[in-house]
């Protein structure tokens, strides 16, 4: 029944939001023109957090991918080659993925002691993959290949707790 009220309240919000809200352009000017939200603006500390698929290397940052083979920057093809075999590929990396040491309720706790006020996850990045079951993503999700499970709502749920 929560759950139920709480999609209601979602969309009764969004209709709401959606008959007052302004209308930006697809450029940066009007783009900058957004209001930031209060809890945002006000708020002293909050935690961003990148985390995935590019996490397994853990070599250079979260653009790996792009480096690696868009780029081709030296150093991260340099690491590639002494590494892993020459036919490996970015989605090999994704099995490996396991987030094994991903305790939620820990995190959650963590953060609140930390004082942060608010918790922001990318859940998924420009390589396409996503920390929760995609179904526009199949194959490429956590749920589908890596730990397996959805990170973004046991997440979400262990913060709203």
């Amino acid at each position: 029944f929560t759950s139920y009220c709480d999609m209601i309240s979602i969309r009764v919000f969004l209709l709401l939001l959606t008959g007052v809200s302004a209308q930006y352009q697809p450029n940066w000017d009007s783009l900058d023109k957004r209001p930031l939200p209060e809890w945002y603006d006000e708020v002293k500390f909050g935690i961003f957090m990148h985390w995935g698929v590019y996490s397994v290397p853990s070599f250079s940052s979260e653009w790996f991918w792009e480096q690696w083979k868009g780029q081709k920057q030296a150093n991260v093809v340099d690491f590639m080659n002494k590494n892993y075999p020459p036919d490996f590929t970015y989605p090999d990396f994704a099995p490996m993925f396991k987030a094994e040491l991903f305790d939620p309720k820990y995190w959650a706790s963590l953060f609140k002691q930390s004082g942060a006020r608010y918790v922001v996850l990318t859940s998924k990045h420009h390589e396409g993959f996503t920390n929760w079951p995609s179904k526009t993503s199949w194959n490429w999700n956590a749920m589908d290949t890596g730990p397996h499970r959805d990170l973004v709502g046991d997440l979400a749920a262990a913060i709203r707790n």
